[in-house]
Order: structure tokens, then sequence, then C-alpha cells
């Protein structure tokens, strides 16, 4: 069992976007919201295998329209968004396990490095170049935004496309690191880095900083570790990053 370049790189940039959405959605009590995220791409990895194309494309799919329909239902309804988080998260897990079975159910749940070919390398480092590029450039909408939506709105900022867009591209987050952590595990990578940052950092840019460390320095570690004992790296990734916000706990703040 090797390391290939390819998964490295993938996993990376994966890591890299998740460390960045991860800070915002600790923000938007989205910490629980964010692992039941990712449980939404099990129907569309289903459907995918039944038809005989790649179970990535489905996983994708199906995490747009489930953030397109939590945007939508929270928009319209004004219930909180976790809530709506947890009804379709819990419709996706039930579909998604009557549609997939046996081997692929386990693959699609706990992940595994794989065969990568350079499209999809190329697609995922594009993906996380676009989530990148959105945070750096709407990080102070987004922090605005979530102390108030008036006002907010009150400096030109279309608070409902910006939630939608950060929706979507949190989603699109989630489908990157599906091929190595799988549907259980994936959110825990958006989450633990960003609850490791809050306890170190001091501001909003020291937080997103720290959150993309321990996010890519527990991917790779993990990954690394996975490989020497033989093991899936998606539970080992998690075991690291858990590790560094125990550790956080250790560091006395002043």
């Amino acid at each position: 069992m090797s390391l290939e370049p390819s998964a490295l790189v993938l996993s990376v940039a994966a890591a890299t976007a998740a460390g960045l959405v991860g800070p915002f959605a600790l923000m938007r009590r989205m910490t629980l919201a964010s692992d039941a995220i990712s449980h939404i791409a099990l129907p569309g990895i289903g459907i995918a295998i039944l038809l005989h194309i790649h179970p990535f494309v489905g996983a994708v799919a199906m995490l747009i329209l489930g953030a397109l329909l939590i945007w939508a239902l929270e928009t319209e309804t004004r219930i909180a968004t976790e809530t709506i988080i947890g009804v379709v998260f819990t419709t996706a897990l039930a579909a998604g396990s009557l549609i997939t079975s046996g081997e692929d159910l386990i693959e699609a749940l706990l992940g595994g490095v794989t065969h990568l070919s350079a499209l999809e390398t190329a697609l995922g480092v594009f993906v996380a170049c676009v989530v990148v590029a959105f945070v750096v450039v709407e990080r102070h909408r987004l922090v605005l935004a979530l102390i108030s939506a008036d006002i907010a709105r009150t400096a030109g900022i279309d608070v409902a496309r910006l939630n939608l867009r950060y929706l979507v591209l949190f989603a699109l987050t989630i489908s990157l690191g599906l091929r190595y952590l799988g549907v259980l595990l994936m959110g825990a990578l958006v989450i633990i880095p960003a609850a490791t940052a809050k306890r170190l950092a001091r501001g909003l840019g020291e937080m997103l900083g720290v959150a993309v460390v321990v996010s890519v320095f527990s991917t790779v570690a993990g990954m690394v570790a996975a490989v020497s004992l033989r093991r899936e790296p998606g539970p080992i990734v998690v075991l690291v990053a858990s590790a560094c916000f125990f550790g956080s706990l250790l560091v006395r703040r002043t």
C-alpha cells in the first residue's frame, strides 16, 4: 500500500478548503450540521453506482442539490439552519442506505486512498482554489452577515445570495474529502480544526490560518500513518485532528 502523489495533492487541497470554511460553520452554529451535510452525498453515490457512473459525480450532484434545498427552506420558512439540515440529512441517510449496500456502502461511509486520474485531481484542486478565493474575498461580509443581517443589508450585501454561495461552496468542500475520509468522517475535518483554531486564535485572520494548518497537518500525518499501518486514512486523520484539539485545551490563553 502506497500513497499516490495525486491522492496527497487532492487531500491537501480538500484540507485547505475545509480549514477555511470550518470557522464560519462554527460561527453559524453549524458544527454538528457540518457532519450531517456530508451524509447527504450517500444517496447520490448509490444512484451513481446503479447508473454505472462515477460515484463522485453522484455525490457532488446530491450535495449541491442538498445545499440548494437547505437554502430554499431556510429562506422561505425561517426555520433554523441546523434543524433543516437535520431533516434533510436523516432523509438522505435513510434513502442512501436503501440504495447502497455491501462493499460500496462501506467505501462510501469510510472512504479510502484510491487511484485518482489527472482530471479528478485537477478538478479537485480547482474547486479548492474557488473555495479559498471565496473565503478570502468574502470573509468580512460573511462575518457582518452573521453579526447582523439587517446591518449587512444596509451595507449593500445581498445576505440571501451570500448564504447560498457559502452553502454551495461548503457542499463542494465536503465533496472534495469524500474519496479519502468518506461520508461519516469528512464533517470532522471541517469541525475539529475550526474548534482548535477558536481555542488558539485571537482574531479572524489568525483563526483561519490556524484552522488550515491543523487541517492540513492532520490530513498529511494521518495519510502517511495510514499507509505505514496499512489502514484506511479516514479514522487516523480524524484522530490526529482530535489530538490537536485536546492538545489545544492544555494551552493557557492570556
